[in-house]
């Protein structure tokens, strides 16, 4: 963090001063160089306030987003397990923390270190330092959970709950400290931000907020998750047609979407971790502020386009105005801009979006043509999005932005008339991502499928997680204890919110209320089957 200083030396103020006594004149110079170190120390400590309150805001936004992945995630998936996907999105942040607290923390930011691998703070053992705060881990932690978070979603509907604990904790424990490590703190072997400038391709990765180090590493870890769990039931017929299998709340995904777009105020321009930094040139009002501003601006633009490119071109494909689809669009435009957001002009995010969209589109056609079933997109857009964003970067990055927020005379983009260095860097992320996250993630997953860790049984995911592991459905119609509905339909609505208990022996005669249930949930999926379009 930026302190300011004021220098005051008594023997330079004491030949300035009009008195006849050599004594009095540096007694007074001592007196107002004491008031101007108060006033510096006074300045310097506001400062660090300023930044810290800037940082903790921006952290209490990106954690706000996990409300917005619980909607999205709730609304994405059919009714029958709605409870479930709730619960691994609440896991993810408390897990999380531990996990992050215990090793993560000191992985990625553990200075002095090697390039790889942090190996300072584990637990926060000498916490706080000059360089780092408690809102600094606060904040990163809000990262590595939206990480765990994206993954997830992948998986959702087909997945024990013991998994989600195990991958959730090894991903924000070992995996993701380990890529931000290597591309945000100041000894990363590939990070811009090298406190010897030995930086990669005289570059170093600009992946700004991370559509990379968060969002492929999210993507990537869910797609091998997905891959080697196989499709939903019904996803896709005998024939390899592909069956929609629709979220039950379109609300909830609006919802989720707009929280999501709130948090990424957060994401995007908090990643300055400071605002009270002036530039140094003759323009005042021009400062770090700016910069925060500009970088908000292109995160809307570069969201917004997706959205609307997305909402025509499906349009055009599909041939109807699906608000689901805009939405996705709308995050991948998101998911894109993070690397950049900061370096490139406001027109650049309007490209970025364009063609983020399209990414996006692309990539779910082909997941129908390889039977790659994940409910919420999530691979192909945090994974494919990400790693467009973080080429985008590499083509579009001005040079006076680089300078601003890194360092002058570094390379920019490609397209902006600063050579291929940068962009060589930023495709040297894309592959090392790629490959850290698929040895790491995919073994760990494809361990738990051979323990059948992995995936619920065919029997529990036909009836649905909410009722076989959670104890029952999520919505109610009618109060539990209301009888004046009666009746056969009436105690099949009761036997919704029923609490499941064993079925004795004497009650074999009569209807359980787990039979009941079951019998329910059989009909809904029947329902869901009939009402799916391809």
């Amino acid at each position: 963090m930026a302190s300011l200083t004021l220098s005051c030396s008594p023997n330079d103020l004491a030949a300035l001063l009009n008195t006849t006594t050599t004594t009095a004149a540096t007694a007074a110079s001592a007196y107002l160089c004491t008031q101007l170190d108060a006033i510096s120390q006074k300045l310097t400590s506001t400062t660090y306030a300023i930044d810290n309150t800037y940082l903790l805001f921006s952290a209490y936004l990106v954690f706000a987003m996990q409300l917005g992945f619980a909607m999205l995630c709730a609304g994405s998936v059919r009714a029958k397990n709605t409870m479930n996907i709730m619960l691994t999105n609440v896991l993810d942040a408390a897990a999380g923390a531990l996990s992050y607290y215990l090793f993560g923390f000191a992985f990625a930011f553990g200075s002095p270190s090697n390039g790889f691998i942090g190996r300072h703070f584990f637990g926060l053992n000498n916490f706080p330092s000059p360089s780092n705060d408690y809102s600094f881990f606060l904040y990163q932690w809000a990262f590595a959970i939206a990480a765990a978070g994206i993954t997830s979603g992948s998986i959702a509907e087909r997945t024990q709950f013991v998994a989600y604990l195990i991958y959730s904790s090894f991903l924000t424990g070992f995996v993701y400290p380990v890529v931000s490590h290597w591309f945000w703190s100041l000894d990363g072997w590939a990070s811009p931000n090298r406190t010897d400038d030995n930086v990669l391709f005289g570059s170093g990765v600009i992946d700004f907020a991370g559509s990379g180090v968060v969002h492929m590493v999210g993507g990537i870890a869910g797609l091998w998750g997905a891959f080697i769990e196989g499709p939903r039931i019904g996803r896709f017929d005998r024939t390899g047609r592909s069956v929609a299998l629709r979220g039950h709340s379109a609300s909830l995904v609006v919802l989720g979407s707009f929280l999501l777009w709130f948090g990424w105020y957060g994401f995007n321009p908090g990643s300055f971790l400071t605002i009270a930094k002036a530039y140094g040139g003759t323009q005042n009002y021009y400062g770090q502020w700016s910069a925060i501003g500009r970088t908000a601006v292109t995160t809307t633009l570069a969201g917004c386009t997706a959205a609307l490119t997305t909402l025509f071109g499906k349009r055009l494909l599909a041939g109807h105005w699906n608000v689901i689809d805009v939405c996705n669009g709308l995050l991948a435009g998101f998911a894109a801009i993070t690397s950049g957001c900061a370096v490139v002009d406001p027109w650049a995010a309007i490209v970025c979006g364009f063609v983020a969209a399209w990414v996006l589109i692309g990539l779910n056609k082909l997941a129908i043509l390889v039977e790659y079933d994940d409910p919420l997109e999530a691979a192909q857009l945090h994974g494919g999005c990400g790693a467009w964003g973080v080429i985008f970067t590499g083509l579009f990055a001005k040079k006076e932005y680089v300078g601003e927020v890194y360092k002058s005379g570094r390379p920019y983009g490609l397209l902006m008339g600063g050579g291929g260095k940068l962009l060589a860097a930023q495709v040297v992320e894309v592959v090392v991502v790629l490959g850290w996250v698929t040895v790491t993630m995919a073994p760990l997953f494809y361990g738990l499928h051979k323990m059948k860790l992995l995936r619920i049984s065919r029997d529990d995911e036909g009836a649905g997680m909410d009722l076989t592991r959670h104890g029952g459905f999520a919505y109610a119609y009618n109060d539990e204890e209301d009888e004046s509905v009666g009746g056969y339909y009436g105690n099949r609505k009761r036997g919704m919110m029923g609490k499941i208990e064993p079925a004795s022996a004497s009650a074999s005669a009569t209807p359980s209320p787990i039979a009941t249930s079951i019998e329910l949930a059989s009909d809904v999926i029947g329902m869901e089957n009939t009402m799916s379009t391809v």
